[in-house]
């Protein structure tokens, strides 16, 4: 029996990458610069992930600023010290709140896409974020005129322009980010919020033809159940497999760090830019791009 596969997440960023998004963030770099550097990245995981022999491949995120935030990337209507979202490894990761609005988007993902298909001489699956992930933005205390629903109207909104984009501009797949389903059963065990997340992300899928949700997976991170005890594992398995329904996308239920062809691709980037550093979090340890703590959650 054969089981297709196709890589997911992101590849290891080379340091120039991280470096130079760090110099970009202190404005010592121009976006031009930060571009170039992103490319030369990109076309080197585009040529490792070829050489893997794999029929579709990704552009590995290297040059998303972050695979969860790249859409507000910019935005003047966003500040520091949103959501806190904890391990069990102890870290955190602390996302931006929303200050006013309308919410809209600051980049959307066929950019990235484009980018990849220039490098490639395969198809390219595009990964976005999904609008539960985003819908942490908005602040519990609300805001001054801007209601939570009419946020997540303009997010729903936002969130299928950023596929329909991805389809129109010929990705072979699009993939939903679904980390956070996960995250929602161990911060509610009850999974109300699970229900809610589902239910949001479902209002984006509904959008969609059924020939367009052929090419829309959600993914669902299980390697980000890292680090979690034993039952609460079993507890997310059965919470999160059945929540989307067929008709309503494809189930990627793949893990980031698995795959063959991910992983030859690894391999060939770590070789090509030595040890895989990436953006560094609050408390200094290193994260990968797709933001999981090597040895954490």
């Amino acid at each position: 029996m054969s089981l297709p596969t196709e890589p997911i997440g992101s590849i290891p960023r080379p340091e120039e990458v991280i470096e130079g998004l760090k110099a970009y963030r202190r404005g010592d770099l121009s976006q031009e610069a930060l571009d170039q550097i992103a490319d030369r990245a990109l076309r080197a995981t585009v040529g490792a992930f070829e050489d893997t022999g794999s029929p579709v491949i990704t552009d590995g995120e290297q040059a998303k600023p972050s695979f969860l935030t790249y859409p507000i990337e910019g935005a003047d209507n966003v500040e520091p010290g949103g959501v806190e979202i904890p391990f069990e490894a102890g870290h955190t990761r602390t996302l931006p709140r929303l200050t006013a609005g309308p919410f809209r988007y600051q980049t959307y993902a066929a950019g990235y896409l484009e980018r990849a298909q220039a490098y490639a001489s395969v198809p390219v699956k595009q990964s976005v974020i999904s609008a539960s992930a985003l819908s942490f933005l908005y602040p519990d205390d609300g805001l001054d005129g801007y209601s939570r629903a009419a946020f997540l109207e303009d997010l729903v909104d936002a969130v299928e322009a950023d596929i329909r984009r991805c389809l129109d501009a010929g990705a072979h797949a699009v993939q939903m980010d679904f980390t956070e389903g996960r995250l929602a059963v161990k911060l509610d065990p009850s999974k109300e919020l699970l229900r809610e997340f589902v239910a949001l992300n479902n209002r984006v899928l509904d959008r969609f033809s059924d020939e367009a949700r052929q090419r829309i997976g959600v993914h669902t991170c299980p390697g980000g159940r890292q680090g979690l005890h034993p039952q609460r594992r079993r507890g997310l398995r059965r919470a999160s497999a059945p929540a989307f329904r067929p008709e309503r996308g494809a189930l990627l239920h793949a893990v980031r760090q698995r795959g063959r062809a991910g992983a030859r691709a690894r391999r060939c980037a770590r070789a090509q830019h030595g040890r895989p550093d990436d953006l560094p979090r609050r408390d200094g340890r290193e994260r990968s791009s797709c933001g999981v703590a090597r040895g954490g959650a």
